[in-house]
């Protein structure tokens, strides 16, 4: 964990020891997420496996059929 603090114009320096370890260089795309717990900063390749592994085990494309049959049969009915 690092503190840092927020200068002008919105600007946050990234410690040398967290950019270095990281490979962050000038011009590297960050990403800032907000949830209701707080703020997180990721690289896009952080991003990507975060949501991997949050759709990991989904059968997104069962779930999709499935809403589409339920959304037929209510029109049958209707």
């Amino acid at each position: 964990m690092h503190t840092v603090k927020m200068g002008d114009r919105g600007r946050l320096v990234v410690p040398a020891e967290m950019r270095e370890r990281l490979g962050l260089h000038p011009g590297r795309v960050l990403v800032f997420i907000e949830s209701p717990t707080g703020l997180a900063l990721l690289t896009r390749d952080q991003l990507k496996e975060r949501v991997r592994a949050e759709l990991e085990g989904l059968n997104l494309v069962d779930e999709l059929l499935e809403d589409r049959r339920r959304q037929a049969r209510d029109e049958d009915a209707a």
